[in-house]
């Protein structure tokens, strides 16, 4: 099966159960009631990249990852965000993005992607991102545990920075 038969299969089996979904939510009583609840705005979003991952694996396309846990992941920040109401952690919590990425890259890597060069890539991004998420969070009043010493964190990411450089691959 080529490509673009394989897509338009894709999209319409995707059809098919979204409308599937919303005829079941209207018809069967009580169910309407329970899909509001879970479907808030941030679950949308979140509902969005699961597709967009569904939908990669049907096409025969593992790279999706990437994009589907990009767009996932933004929807699980705003969902905690939304239901705690701390929407001023944005000031730090955009550092989980590049980690968003990385778990794409790990995923489409499992998926059996080869236009990356290693899941290597993918952990790389994921502990940048940690610590991008640790620093921005100190200096931003996010983590009021590390008080004072959040400096280290730097240290310690520029002493891994030159352990790896004197590695041999």
């Amino acid at each position: 099966m080529d490509i673009n038969n394989r897509t338009r299969l894709t999209f319409g089996v995707a059809l098919i159960l979204l409308g599937g979904i919303f005829l079941a939510v209207r018809f069967i009583p009580g169910l309407e009631s329970q899909f509001s609840a879970l479907m808030s705005w941030p679950m949308i979003i979140i509902a969005v990249g699961v597709g967009l991952l569904f939908l990669g694996l049907l096409a025969g396309t593992p790279g999706m990852a990437v994009p589907a846990c990009i767009v996932a992941g933004i929807g699980g920040i705003l969902y905690w965000q939304n239901s705690t109401g701390r929407y001023e952690t944005w000031s730090f919590a955009w550092a989980l993005i590049p980690g968003f990425v990385g778990v794409g890259i790990l995923l489409a890597s499992l998926l059996g992607d080869r236009q990356h060069r290693s899941a290597w890539e993918g952990f790389n991004m994921i502990i940048t991102s940690a610590v991008l998420f640790l620093i921005f969070g100190s200096i931003f009043g996010g983590f009021e545990s590390l008080g004072t010493y959040w400096p280290l964190l730097i240290v310690g990411a520029g002493v891994l920075l030159l352990v790896r450089a004197f590695i041999k691959k």
